[in-house]
């Protein structure tokens, strides 16, 4: 939990890599030592005053970052496409959705925290929300804008500050972020970005004046993140990944389910935690629906992001397109068939093939891990207890999603399914007004709704007993 300073040591530079060609956009130096050790003190001593900023003035900033967001919404999406290659469409509608996540928490932050009264023996007892100080926030690239808004907006409110470290790939959208609540009118030091690489994060933890952190990333950096929080009895939050399963029975509108397979599976180019992964379906039906869902994979258009008409760009890094490969090769070399795809595409940049397989083997990479690209699994379930049997069976448990028309079904499904988040006839997708989150090696904690602002607070319990009225001397 020191906070002494230690020898400054070489560091490599914070760089965004176009997906689309390889080209160098932009060089940033890492943040030194001093400069870590400056911003951190500059959190720790805003938290003091704004801590006691009234909701309401609180509320208007916030909301003048949800104006910032829609009206240069075009210039964040190009920025978030040219670092990390999603679709421009999708990146402009990310930046519509922070808007949205910011004018939420502007409208109902004051009543999620209000005081709860509580009947207890004292005369008056009652539960009171505070917030808890800087909160350290790890952040990924694959939804560089929203994943910092939904923690941000909710955290602020609460009256805290926080500290982006954001990844290494996408630097001008976290000092475009940070700029974005500077020109809301937040006070300087209430939110700061680390340009740090992760070797450096877990010192940041310890420091004493960080309250908390929460981290959206794999399941690896989640461990190490919760070990050091740990040791530092810290509060954390982890959001990790997700192999989530896309379950079909035979009451669906299988044609209206194929299509909505496809917009899950490749939705950011396939690289969400809550994209549909492994695609479930009952085996009366499974040879239907298998045409028509790799009909419509392979008429996905792949090229530049930048075209409103391509469906797929290309993936963030090439480590991740070179991690995918091996990934599906391995699988391929342990048994699985190859529908469609099943390879990278012969061109510049980060592209892989839309890729259906089936037959999947257990212990294959497709049975045990995430996916991070267009890569569909395919399954297939005598009914809805042995499909959710197969659901089940992986170390995830973020999203899922059941198209069935049959009540006894839908029950079973969401009673059984092992998720934070079940949805009956639609794509799983991340909402303010519901939390967010998930179990076993999909994290802990939780975002969004009234459950995500309490997660960074002080829940005090307050008992307050009044003194007997004095008798009179008559009495």
């Amino acid at each position: 939990m020191s906070t002494q300073k230690v020898v400054e040591l070489p560091r490599r530079a914070v760089a965004s890599v176009s997906p689309l060609t390889g080209e160098l956009l932009r060089e940033y130096e890492q943040h030194t030592d001093d400069a870590v050790e400056d911003k951190l003190a500059l959190a720790a001593a805003t938290f003091r005053e704004y801590r006691k900023v009234p909701f309401a003035e609180r509320a208007a900033i916030l909301a003048r970052a949800a104006e910032i967001l829609e009206k240069e919404k075009e210039t964040f999406g190009r920025m978030m496409t040219l670092e990390m290659g999603k679709t421009f469409k999708s990146a402009v509608q990310e930046a519509e959705k922070c808007a949205f996540g910011c004018r939420f928490y502007a409208e109902n932050a004051e009543r999620f925290l209000a005081d709860e009264e509580a009947k207890t023996n004292a005369s008056r007892s009652f539960v009171r929300y505070q917030p808890i100080g800087p909160v350290l926030a790890v952040m990924p690239w694959n939804f560089p804008f929203w994943q910092v808004f939904r923690f941000a907006a909710p955290a602020l409110m609460a009256g805290n500050v926080g500290l982006l470290k954001h990844a290494s790939n996408v630097p001008q959208c976290a000092l475009a972020i940070e700029d974005i609540f500077r020109r809301a009118g937040f006070a300087e030091g209430v939110f700061q970005t680390l340009l740090i690489g992760s070797d450096r994060v877990n010192k940041v933890i310890a420091d004493r004046r960080i309250a908390a952190v929460t981290l959206t990333g794999s399941v690896g950096a989640g461990s190490s993140v919760a070990a050091v929080a740990g040791k530092e009895i810290k509060k954390s939050v982890l959001e990790l990944g997700g192999s989530d399963p896309f379950i079909v029975m035979p009451s669906a509108d299988l044609d209206r389910a194929a299509e909505v397979a496809v917009q899950a599976r490749v939705i950011n180019n396939g690289q969400s935690c809550i994209a549909a992964k492994r695609f479930i379906v009952h085996e009366r039906i499974a040879g239907e629906f298998e045409k028509k869902f790799v009909s419509r994979m392979a008429s996905l258009k792949v090229g530049d992001p930048m075209d409103t008409n391509t469906d797929v760009g290309p993936l963030a890094t090439a480590d991740v397109l070179q991690g995918l490969e091996g990934q599906v090769n391995k699988t391929i070399e342990m048994g699985a068939r190859v529908l469609l795809g099943g390879k990278r595409i012969d061109r510049k940049g980060n592209f892989f093939a839309p890729t259906v397989l089936a037959d999947i083997p257990k212990g294959s990479p497709a049975h045990e891990d995430e996916l991070f690209g267009p890569v569909a699994s395919l399954y297939r379930a005598k009914d809805m207890a042995h499909a959710i049997e197969i659901a089940n069976d992986s170390i995830f448990g973020l999203g899922a999603c059941a198209w069935t028309n049959d009540r006894t079904e839908r029950d079973l499904f969401i009673h059984e399914i092992e998720a934070g988040l079940a949805f009956i006839n639609g794509m799983v997708a991340s909402d303010p007004r519901i939390p967010f989150g998930g179990v076993k090696h999909s994290g802990y904690g939780r975002e969004l709704s009234h459950h995500g602002i309490r997660e960074f607070v002080n829940v005090k319990s307050v008992s307050i007993q009044e003194p007997e009225p004095a008798k009179s001397r008559t009495e």
